[in-house]
């Protein structure tokens, strides 16, 4: 350890969005998080990550709550505390890439209702898609953290990380976050990561991983020896597994060094003991399950992300082809291979995944071609590291001239025609963001939203009447 003086680590609370979003497929409600949030505010934390991610679709979709209104109850009770959200990019929390005008729109949106860190990445890691993003964040006064994607291939070397690293300083972003979501990240690799970043640039470095493949604890020690400046970790009752290290094993391990969190192991303990019935009723029902909390080296081996690996499970389930499990985890890094060696995270994942399926199934590699794996060949998803198959390619889209440019620049402004097509529902300006995001979720919530808003004038006018007898 150097002797220079260091400043202590900072951390980032996942506990908000990414560790229940890992466990609980984003299941926690508004009304389960909201009494403990003044504790929260006390701890001191670098920022809470309580937005974005899949945080937006589960709300509406399963929870049948508006998450711009979460997210206004958080800015309400976090008084102290700066709060953090995942961006991905030109597709903002959706699946597609979205017009200029959107992103900015949602940008502004989600910094006016009291987000002050955006975390923006892209799937391919391709910068052109972050730029809009960035530009609006910074525009807005916010802070614009952008993500490398984190994988690892023979051109994913320490220069092309200090090279990206240089163009994300360039773009004007405040710090830079190593987004390891498959806990790919070895520890004595994030020695050499972080320090060939720090030299690349003076950008402040955050590390995010998941402790999936049993790493990431021993991770996150070589990355803040090596000068990483914030950690994201996850409160114990909600940590390990498919989610974060531990805060607390995390602000134990670095207490008396020079990196010392200063965080109140007393205040984390009473957090901890707030959110244990939350997990123990997640086991309980089914919600949390078990496997999900355990090791999983295959993560390793064949550098799959956890959640790659259940999505393949399921699709060959459905199949009753499990028997093919390991011939799909070997046709994985062929078709990424085809696909340009993108990093594998949402959408991707998905992508390639499927796609791998089908190869096997079929009996015939590329014999059906899903439309996201047509939609990547032809570049609507911007560029890879390396060149498409191009026999693949030509098998695929034909003569068709594939998109070069960056892809949002063929796509006209939306937000006047996606007004005009909620007029009826409207009631928020940020209604036609959820819209635009998930156009049939948000109708049927927005259908939802007004039964109930019925029902309480029904019930109140009932009262009055009750109240004041004519």
């Amino acid at each position: 350890m150097s002797e220079t003086v260091k400043k202590p680590l900072k951390i980032t609370e996942t506990i908000l969005r990414d560790a229940h979003q890992s466990l609980i497929a984003t299941r926690m409600t508004t009304e389960q998080m909201l009494p403990i949030v003044d504790k929260m505010d006390q701890v001191g934390y670098y920022s809470v990550e309580c937005w974005g991610g899949a945080t937006f679709d589960a709300s509406l979709r399963f929870l049948k709550e508006d998450p711009w209104d979460r997210l206004r109850k958080f800015r309400d009770g976090f008084k102290k505390t700066k709060l953090q959200m995942l961006f991905r990019g030109q597709n903002i929390l959706g699946y597609r890439p979205y017009a200029d005008d959107v992103v900015q729109y949602f940008v502004q949106k989600s910094i006016a209702n009291g987000i002050d860190i955006i975390r923006i990445f892209d799937c391919f890691n391709d910068l052109r898609n972050l730029k809009c993003a960035v530009d609006a964040a910074i525009h807005e006064k916010g802070h614009a953290q952008v993500a490398l994607s984190y994988t690892i291939g023979d051109a994913y070397t320490l220069d092309y990380w200090k090279e990206t690293a240089k163009r994300i300083e360039d773009m004007g972003a405040h710090s830079i976050c190593i987004k390891d979501m498959a806990g790919l990240l070895l520890p004595y690799e994030a020695t050499r990561l972080v320090t060939a970043l720090k030299e690349a640039t003076s950008l402040p470095i955050q590390v995010h991983t998941h402790y999936t493949s049993g790493v990431a604890s021993m991770t996150y020690l070589k990355a803040v020896e090596a000068g990483a400046d914030v950690i994201d970790t996850a409160m114990s009752p909600f940590a390990m597994g498919t989610s974060q290290p531990a805060t607390e094993v995390m602000v134990e391990t670095f207490k008396g060094t020079p990196y010392d969190t200063g965080l109140d192991q007393n205040l984390l303990s009473e957090i901890a003991d707030y959110f244990r019935p939350i997990r123990d009723e997640a086991l309980e029902s089914g919600l949390l399950n078990p496997k999900n909390l355990g090791v999983n080296i295959k993560t390793l081996l064949y550098q799959v992300p956890g959640g790659m690996l259940s999505n393949l499970t399921s699709q060959l389930k459905e199949q009753h082809a499990e028997d093919r499990y390991y011939d799909v985890l070997e046709e994985v890094p062929r078709v990424r291979k085809d696909l340009g060696e993108p990093p594998l995270v949402t959408p991707s994942s998905q992508i390639v995944g499927t796609q791998a399926v089908f190869n096997v199934l079929m009996g015939e590699r590329y014999k059906m071609v899903t439309k996201e794996t047509k939609a990547v060949l032809s570049g609507e998803y911007g560029a890879t590291i390396k060149p498409f198959n191009k026999e693949l390619q030509k098998k695929v889209i034909g003569d068709k001239e594939p998109i070069t440019c960056r892809p949002a620049d063929l796509i006209p402004p939306e937000l006047d025609k996606l007004r005009s097509e909620i007029s009826q529902w409207q009631q928020q300006d940020e209604d036609v963001l959820t819209y635009a995001l998930f156009p049939q979720v948000a109708i049927d919530f927005f259908k939802y939203r007004e039964a109930q808003q019925k029902k309480v004038d029904l019930t109140v006018a009932d009262t009055e009447n009750k109240a004041y007898p004519v």
